[in-house]
């Protein structure tokens, strides 16, 4: 068994990382695909790569579009993954097992659960872009060779069509990056009033199951300099403060202004 924040490998019975803290409920890679979705909460047994219908069109569109080939070498590289039925979203990125018992968990893993999916990313509005694009270089290459106009109007025309797609593509991309981002925010201000208003990068990467480097992003993104600052201790530990939750905190439960 192995920690998934930093990969040091634990013993049996181990309850945190020796190296960096993570908790072992929340850090040990348990081969199974029984798991719960991190992104939107379901819980329970994963599914091929390619029984997601939206991955099956992909795999045609790509094997259109290579002669086969593309196909071939994309079916070889995903056939083995297991992904949430819900989302789409690939487990073995996730090495969280079914979530701690209800003693061991966090505000902030908590906040998993009935949660509104994500936006999706365009994926395939990008790839469909994408092939109109190229398939419009084709028609126009081929109207100025042979001097037909109609050849070149109708390529210009999926050409727009297919640069639309694309940028819509990307936008979903975008939209859903913000939303994640303000999901994982959104944990992490839960995750800091349970911890009194101050949290160090490994305590989010362990009680959210995040990588070190995600973890820090995230922080890093929150960090304004007056709601959220970040700052050192005597020992050398970088931390970040959330005032406003340590100032409620020192007024007591229940107190107002």
């Amino acid at each position: 068994m192995r920690c998934s924040t930093c990969g040091e490998t634990l013993e049996a019975g181990t309850t945190r990382c020796p190296t960096c803290g993570a908790a072992a409920s929340a850090g040990l890679h348990l081969h199974s695909s029984v798991r719960r979705c991190p992104r939107c909460g379901y819980q329970g047994d994963g599914i091929p790569y390619f029984k997601r219908s939206s991955h099956i069109a992909l795999l045609i569109g790509v094997s259109l579009f290579t002669y086969g080939l593309g196909g071939l070498g994309y079916w070889l590289f995903r056939r083995n993954r297991v992904i949430c039925p819900n989302c789409g979203l690939a487990w073995h990125m996730y090495q969280q097992a079914l979530p701690p018992a209800p003693e061991e968990r966090t505000p902030a893993l908590m906040a998993v659960e009935n949660l509104p999916p994500l936006p999706r990313g365009g994926l395939l509005r990008r790839i469909f872009g994408v092939g109109l694009i190229l398939l419009a270089t084709i028609l126009v290459v081929v109207g100025i060779v042979e001097a037909e106009a109609a050849a070149i109007a109708v390529g210009s025309v999926v050409g727009v069509t297919g640069t639309g797609s694309f940028w819509w593509g990307l936008k979903g991309l975008n939209d859903r990056r913000k939303a994640l981002m303000q999901r994982l925010q959104q944990k992490v201000l839960r995750l800091a009033t349970h911890r009194g208003g101050t949290l160090t990068v490994t305590e989010v990467a362990s009680d959210m199951n995040l990588s070190l480097p995600a973890a820090e992003k995230v922080l890093v993104a929150m960090d304004d300099g007056f709601r959220v600052r970040s700052e050192i201790s005597k020992d050398g530990i970088l931390y970040y403060e959330f005032p406003e939750v340590v100032h409620r905190a020192e007024l007591g439960p229940g107190t107002q202004d």
